[in-house]
């Protein structure tokens, strides 16, 4: 008597699909995102906490200092993106490795991607239009520096 064991989470084999391998692609997003935000966070982290007077130099002033700068909000920006996009990419790889039911799985997928480009939309608007000087009024120690 021989028996056939399903292969394991495979709840059935979908056709190849005409198009573009999307998967791959995802996959190879993966790695050149990884590669491309380990310099992006060492180089972050080398600038916030290696130079000058090291974590001591970190408060407001040095924060509206970097943001004030293109340079440093493109970084920022180009760090939160890949980080969020790989983020959710990874997210979605797991969603569809463990979840069976489709209409379960597509709702995770799609709040991963809607949550995802919220917090893209978000984090890149605060970064473009962060304004230290917005709120300050005279009683503040910001006011000499703002006027």
């Amino acid at each position: 008597m021989s028996a056939t064991i399903a292969d394991p989470r495979s709840p059935f084999s979908a056709p190849r699909r005409k198009g573009p391998n999307l998967e791959k692609w995802g996959w190879v997003y993966m790695r050149a995102s990884g590669l491309v935000l380990v310099v992006l966070i060492f180089g972050h982290l080398f600038v916030n906490l290696l130079t000058g007077d090291g974590i001591r130099q970190i408060d407001f002033a040095f924060v509206a200092g970097k943001l004030s700068s293109p340079f440093w909000q493109w970084w920022d920006v180009a760090m939160l993106w890949l980080a969020l996009i790989h983020g959710g990419n990874g997210m979605r790889t797991i969603v569809n490795d463990y979840v069976t039911h489709a209409t379960t799985r597509r709702v995770l997928v799609w709040a991963i991607w809607i949550v995802s480009a919220f917090l893209i939309l978000l984090g890149t608007l605060v970064v473009f239009t962060f304004d230290p000087c917005l709120g300050v009024t005279s009683d503040s120690v910001m006011w000499e520096v703002c006027q």
